[in-house]
């Protein structure tokens, strides 16, 4: 289908883009790679009056650690997180899992704070904020404010980023050393995940000393991809580590809590086993630092 007629505006700056969606309200949609909302308008599903391209606004990119946290522009491409230097060492998580979204088409085009703002419960990369326990920096007509990952997601393709707020910034505690995995199950490569995981080792411990220990975790974050009408963490499994699980007993706590949808591709009651079999997976390949073929 074609997207019903639009005013179109480049913005030339953040200011000139804030001062946009103030001019125009709810009638207006930022623009960053449009692999999110670009679709959506072709099946009428939004119809925004005023789209805001950010598309040019070079002081949105960019990866570099900042004392013990990784700051990435909101405009960061997929491809650029997937192939940083920066990441590798303090972030490989979530690059490991942005060269896993979708295909190499969307990940040259697809934006780190486009997905997120987007809040789509089937997309990777909320997961991975969740996970790394990491935030949003946003700005609008009254100055800077920060967004918890875990207050961020408020509802179906709904985020607690306001209006007249565009996402300038996502900050990623360094987790150097630490085990992680990202898991999801998919008919097609670049297809959205019928279920998937992100898990991230959380306090004291690397890779070895966990492989060393036995394949043990602690703690750990974990954020389930398409499990809930949003983004959402496993936060019983999340509890039960810390309480002394093994990570097979806190994977079986995985679902708990969420409300998997049901649709052509999975029932709730199969995406529910399917959280468990895949955290199960995450929580193991965390603690041993052995990556799965």
């Amino acid at each position: 289908m074609i997207p019903s007629s639009f005013a179109y505006h480049r913005a030339s700056s953040v200011d000139d883009a804030i001062a946009a969606l103030v001019e125009h309200g709810e009638e207006a949609k930022l623009l960053a790679g449009g692999h999110s909302l670009l679709p959506l308008m072709k099946l009428r599903l939004a119809n925004p009056e005023v789209l805001v391209d950010l598309g040019r606004l070079g002081e949105l990119r960019g990866i570099e650690l900042d004392g013990d946290v990784v700051r990435i522009g909101a405009l960061t491409r997929h491809h650029d997180l997937e192939t940083s230097a920066v990441l590798a060492q303090h972030a490989p998580l979530l690059a490991h899992a942005a060269g896993h979204v979708g295909d190499p088409q969307v990940r040259h085009r697809g934006t780190l704070g486009g997905s997120l703002a987007h809040g789509d419960p089937a997309s990777d990369l909320p997961s991975v904020l969740l996970a790394m326990g990491g935030s949003v920096l946003v700005r609008g007509p009254s100055g800077d404010r920060t967004i918890d990952g875990d207050d961020l997601f408020t509802g179906f393709l709904e985020t607690a980023i306001a209006p007249d707020e565009l996402a300038v910034e996502i900050r990623i505690p360094s987790a150097a050393g630490a085990g992680w995995s990202f898991q999801k199950l998919t008919r097609r490569a670049q297809d959205w995940a019928i279920v998937g995981c992100a898990v991230q080792q959380r306090g004291a411990g690397a890779v070895g000393a966990a492989g060393a220990a036995g394949s043990s975790l602690t703690a750990a974050g974990i954020g389930l991809v398409h499990m809930d009408s949003r983004p959402v963490r496993a936060a019983a499994a999340e509890a039960a580590l810390v309480g002394g699980a093994a990570p097979s007993e806190a994977a079986e706590l995985a679902a708990e809590g969420a409300s998997p949808p049901s649709d052509t591709s999975a029932s709730s009651d199969f995406r529910a086993h399917l959280a468990r079999v895949l955290v199960g997976r995450a929580l193991s390949e965390a603690a041993t630092g052995q990556r799965s073929p």
